[in-house]
């Protein structure tokens, strides 16, 4: 073959490995994405549980740092875009694991004195794809921790709150 008839095909062959090594390099991109993002929510859950362990009851500053952010800033996540507070369930539990009717109630028997265990879960995360063409939203499954409540912002001498 002379060169006249080759005129171009080199383009072509370009547009079909190229097409082939981005569309590569974006999968890898956004699975990486995805692991992090589901290990940050792991690990806020985990955290938020933890947090709420050994806080006060009604502190709101718990779920706020749950999600990585500052005690006083209640906007969504400062490491995860779209998670907000709003996404975080926050239980309060008994021996037998039945959620805690009044938890802050401090002088009943159905009240503070029966949570055993504390329970944050998050539900229905929706992880967005960035590559082009590909927009497809996945949810995410649950994510749910239990620890075994602490002293829950009171002292245990005193019986007096502490801040978180």
């Amino acid at each position: 073959m002379n060169r006249k008839h080759m005129r171009g095909v080199y383009v072509v062959e370009f547009a079909v490995v190229g097409l082939l090594m981005f569309t590569l390099l974006f999968g890898v991109v956004e699975m990486g994405r995805l692991y992090f993002t589901v290990n940050a929510l792991d690990e806020a859950v985990r955290r938020g549980t933890r947090l709420a362990a050994v806080c006060n009851i009604s502190d709101p500053v718990v779920l706020r740092r749950a999600i990585f952010n500052a005690a006083d800033d209640a906007g969504n996540s400062q490491l995860i875009g779209n998670l907000a507070t709003s996404h975080l369930t926050l239980s309060y539990l008994d021996a037998n694991g039945a959620q805690v009717a009044n938890p802050a109630d401090t002088s009943g028997v159905n009240g503070f004195r029966a949570i055993r265990y504390v329970r944050l879960s998050l539900q229905n995360f929706v992880f967005n794809l960035f590559i082009p063409g590909f927009g497809v939203p996945i949810t995410l499954p649950t994510f749910r921790a239990t620890l075994p409540r602490e002293s829950l912002g009171r002292h245990s001498d005193s019986g007096e709150i502490t801040p978180c």
